[in-house]
Parts: C-alpha cells; sequence; structure tokens
C-alpha cells in the first residue's frame, strides 16, 4: 500500500482527493458482549454460544434463548455487518456477523462499535493487512482495546469506502465459492477412495460400475509396477530445456536426464513427507530423494489411487533421517480388479482431480488478484 499524498495507485472512476488519516478510536468504541458464566451454557440449546476457540467455526456451547434476549436487550450486542475480531490466540481473525442469533465470549471476542462511521465492507478488507498499534515486535499474545483504538486508517469519503467494499466482497464471494467446490471435490474423492476399494479383508468395493461382478485379485505390488530410481539432484535443475525436473511438490527446472517415457507415480523415499505418492506425466524427470513406479500391467490412475490407500508408514525406517525402500512396501498387497475395470476406476478419479485441481488453480488465481487489488487501491 502507497502512502504517497495519501491517493492510492488505483480507484474507480470519479473520485479524487487525499484520503483522511485518522485512529479506528476517532470513528468508535471497542464493545464485546456480556460475560456469561459456565453454568449459563450447555451442550444443546437455543442460541450458539462461540468462545475462542469455536469462534468463526461450529459451536459446541448454546446459551437459553431468554438469557439471549435479556443481554441482547440490556447490554452491547453486534448489528448486522458488524465485525467481530478474536483479540486473543489467533489475533485479528475476523467473522462478520450476518445477523442471526448468536451470541459471543465478553473480552476475548469484540467489535469496532463506529455507528456508520465507517463502511464495513471496507473495514473488513482493512483488518486484512492491518499492523495493529502497539504490536509490533511485541511479544504481546493479546490485542487490547488501546490496540484497537489506536491504529491508524486511511479513509476516502463514503461513497468511495463502498465502491472499494463491494469490488471485495464480489471477489472474496468467487473465492469462497471456488474454496466450497474445492472442499466438496475432495470430501467426495475421500468417500470414492473409501466405497470403491475394498476394505480391509474383503474381496469387492461397495461401489463399482454396472456391468462389473468379478472379485478383485490380489498382487504384491512388486509384479504389477517396475521400480527406479534418480541420481539428479536439485543442482541439476536447468533454467532452460525440454523436459521438467520435480522435486516432491513442484518443477523446479529442466533436464535432459533420467526422462519418463511413460506416465509414473513418485513415493518420498527420503526425508520430509516420506511415502507421499504423486502422479507424473512422461517426458519428465524427479530427484534422487524419490523413487518412481512404472506399470504395463495396470492403469496408472488406477494403481496410484491404490498407493494412495496403502499405509507406507509401517515401513518408515531411520531415526534421523526417515526412510522407505521398495524392498519392502514392494511386498504388499494390491487389490485389482479386471483391466477395464481398473480403467473406468482411474478415468473417474482423473476426472474428479482434473476439477479440484482447476479450483486449486482458481484459487490461486483469485488470491493473487485480491493480493494485488489491496496492494494498489488502499493507501
Amino acid at each position: 500500500m502507497s502512502a504517497e499524498n495519501k491517493v492510492p495507485a488505483i480507484r474507480f472512476k470519479g473520485f479524487a482527493g487525499e484520503w483522511d488519516t485518522l485512529t479506528l478510536g476517532e470513528l468508535g468504541t471497542v464493545a464485546t458482549n456480556k460475560r456469561i458464566f459456565i453454568h449459563q451454557t450447555s451442550s444443546a440449546g437455543d442460541v450458539p454460544f462461540y468462545k475462542i476457540g469455536t469462534f468463526g467455526r461450529e459451536p459446541k456451547l448454546y446459551i437459553s434463548q431468554r438469557l439471549f434476549e435479556i443481554y441482547k436487550e440490556r447490554f452491547p450486542y453486534p448489528l448486522k455487518g458488524d465485525l467481530l475480531i478474536s483479540v486473543i490466540g489467533s489475533i485479528g481473525r475476523v467473522v462478520e456477523h450476518r445477523g442471526e442469533n448468536e451470541y459471543f465470549q465478553d473480552s476475548n471476542i469484540v467489535w469496532l462499535q463506529h455507528n456508520g462511521a465507517i463502511v464495513n465492507t471496507f473495514l473488513k478488507q482493512f483488518y486484512s493487512f492491518v499492523e495493529w498499534s502497539g504490536l509490533e515486535g511485541s511479544t504481546i499474545k493479546h490485542l487490547y482495546n488501546r490496540n484497537i483504538l489506536e491504529t491508524p486508517i486511511d479513509l476516502p469519503c463514503q461513497k468511495e469506502q463502498t465502491k472499494i467494499g463491494n469490488y471485495f466482497q464480489q471477489l472474496d464471494t468467487l473465492i469462497a465459492q471456488h474454496q466450497k467446490k474445492h472442499d466438496k471435490l475432495l470430501n467426495l474423492k475421500k468417500a470414492l477412495l473409501e466405497k470403491m476399494f475394498p476394505k480391509q479383508g474383503a474381496g469387492v468395493p461397495e461401489v463399482r460400475f454396472k456391468g462389473f461382478s468379478e472379485e478383485w485379485m490380489k498382487k504384491a505390488l512388486k509384479e504389477i509396477c517396475t521400480y527406479h530410481t534418480s541420481s539428479l539432484t536439485v543442482s541439476d535443475a536447468a533454467i532452460e530445456g525440454r523436459y521438467k525436473l520435480y522435486d516432491a511438490n513442484k518443477a523446479i527446472g529442466y533436464t535432459d536426464k533420467n526422462v519418463q517415457n511413460s506416465d509414473y507415480i513418485t513415493i518420498i523415499k527420503d526425508g520430509s513427507g516420506v511415502g507421499r505418492v504423486r502422479l507424473l506425466p512422461k517426458k519428465t524427470s524427479f530427484i534422487a530423494t524419490m523413487g518412481a513406479m512404472q506399470t504395463e500391467k495396470s492403469d496408472i490412475y488406477f494403481l496410484y489411487c491404490c498407493l494412495i490407500n496403502i499405509d507406507f508408514s509401517k515401513h518408515i525406517s531411520g531415526a534421523t533421517i526417515p526412510h522407505v525402500y521398495f524392498n519392502a512396501y514392494g511386498n504388499d498387497n494390491c487389490i485389482s480388479p479386471i483391466f477395464e475395470e481398473q480403467t473406468k476406476i482411474g478415468k473417474l478419479f482423473k476426472q474428479l482431480d482434473t476439477l479440484i485441481t482447476h479450483h486449486q488453480s482458481q484459487l490461486k488465481k483469485l488470491n493473487h488478484i485480491k493480493q494485488a487489488c489491496l496492494e494498489k487501491m488502499f493507501v
């Protein structure tokens, strides 16, 4: 954010002039709900009561409707749209009050009671990058009222605040939609992995494609695939080249060495993340902390799904640097149907992973856009 001349780098058409610098204390006061005692709560009830640990999540405690109505009438209570802030633990976590019946732990959850002196959608974005007064370089684990009230804020007129707030609200809605779809797909994938692969001791899965009824066959992993290693390291990654070189997380450069001629599955065999598997495309390569499995006897995506379900932890050795070796887990049984059914299962999970990756990509893109806009549209 640029403070030069108190004007943002980008602003909506029709607005000019410098922004004003105020403190949050000049806009309002810090408010909190009346104290609720443990004997006034229950594990089930009428109105959710949020403590700092459940704030913005699922409630674990409740208070009675009667107590809620009395306290709401007699003591401070947030208006719809007010922004509740956690002031201990995860300092500065923000939850917008939607106007529903709910109550919040006193002192640990507060809000700025400003009576319309600032537009809440604008304030919400300010909270996403604020540096609280008196907290920089401090070991304080609690955000006190004075820290909030003494914090400076640069403000345009309320009409411009509304424009900015609405823009970011739309952006946040898009981000939330992609996050929801992404999480839903992950949960679906998890459920299908449990249902479409036989449980321990079973010969068939609970759910399968129509037309298939044969029992699945057990074969040792080493009978299904071949395993090989690499001598390449991070230092072998070139800036330019024809073939991508991967470490455990991403492509780190290019190489012409150890290039694979078909899709393959890597497993981290040494160090952090040991046992994690990943599917990589042909015409790429990998570094020495990973091993690679290829197969001509199984659908590669089906095999990848099988390996996700395998517990490699029982094969991990090494006290300082953990290792997992193919000559240990290669003897584990991989239970498989006929190739045609494997292909159908593999195709389904490949489509799911493509959708998950799409939403991950969109989330990354939208979050980058938001961060860039925050830097350019605020002073």
